[in-house]
């Protein structure tokens, strides 16, 4: 998924969880503002981008704070191009990363009666006559909700039904397999938005194309790369504090100075081309970081988040 706070203004904060704009909305809103038509004045159009950024950010609210709720971390919000994305690292486990997940699409699913009532009174108490505008603006601030809602719950990898589908197929499949499963459907899917992206002449879908090529062909590395790993051999004298899982043998790690791929545990933290030290790991089995000593066998300490 989109990674990268750069570019990016930082506008408040709120429950711990910092909320960050990104310049390319700008962009998005002047040309989604120019093109919405109906209203008596640019101001209503305006209020209907505003809207959407309402939306998408309780959407995105969803996400981090229900990763919260079951014990991961949460605490920033980008706001870009293409929507939003909350920086969420749940447990893994698949039914906290379930709801992790999940929790976004909820919101929408919960706002949609409200603005659905919302559109069916404005018409009951004849505002289409009265006040033109504010009826329209509703009605399409309700349609907004339901198209993100069914865009979002779409199976195709890393949209959150594609990520939602790969939750499930979690809980049977395990976590390599299912990572696989669901990015190979995101890829087959991706065809769809190609045809889509021609059909219509659409830059807004060339680069939901690129989004999704880029995240699936992410996915699907890592994907094989679990599944690589939990082929390996295990290392002896070695445990997860959290899991007691030990830790599979060979260049699994990657060093983040020199990129060269080596055995965090074979040389107790030590890149061995740079030298460059990694007091504590992540487990590959539960994602819970704890220091290289604490994977030394003894008494179980706490983990170190």
């Amino acid at each position: 998924m989109f990674r990268s706070r750069q570019g990016s203004i930082w506008l408040f904060r709120f429950a711990g969880i910092d909320v960050y704009l990104h310049w390319m909305w700008f962009v998005m809103a002047v040309f989604q503002v120019q093109r919405r038509t109906g209203y008596s004045s640019l101001a209503w159009s305006v209020a209907e981008y505003l809207s959407l950024f309402v939306i998408v950010l309780l959407h995105e609210f969803g996400h981090a704070l229900a990763c919260r709720s079951v014990g991961g971390q949460a605490n920033q919000i980008v706001l870009w191009l293409l929507g939003g994305v909350a920086y969420v690292a749940p447990p893994q486990r698949p039914g906290a990363v379930l709801w992790s997940l999940a929790a976004g699409p909820l919101v929408n699913v919960l706002l949609a009666p409200l603005l659905v009532g919302l559109w069916v009174l404005s018409g009951t108490w004849g505002w289409q006559e009265t006040a033109p505008d504010l009826y329209r603006l509703i009605l399409h601030i309700m349609a907004i909700n339901l198209v993100l809602l069914c865009f979002n719950l779409l199976p195709i990898y890393p949209l959150d039904g594609g990520q939602i589908l790969r939750a499930l197929l979690w809980f049977p499949l395990g976590q390599a397999r299912s990572l696989v499963i669901a990015t190979v459907i995101g890829f087959v899917g991706l065809i769809g938005f190609v045809v889509l992206t021609f059909a219509l002449r659409s830059p807004w879908y060339a680069l939901m194309c690129a989004f999704i090529f880029i995240n699936c062909g992410k996915g699907l590395l890592e994907g094989l790369a679990l599944l690589r790993m939990a082929k390996a051999p295990r290392r002896e004298g070695f445990a997860c504090p959290a899991c007691h899982a030990p830790p599979p043998r060979g260049s699994f790690w990657t060093c983040s100075k020199c990129r060269k791929p080596f055995d965090i545990f074979e040389t107790l933290g030590f890149c061995p081309n740079c030298g460059v030290e990694y007091s504590a790991t992540r487990c590959f089995e539960c994602g819970e970081m704890a220091p290289m000593s604490f994977w030394m066998g003894g008494p179980v300490p706490p983990v170190v988040k």
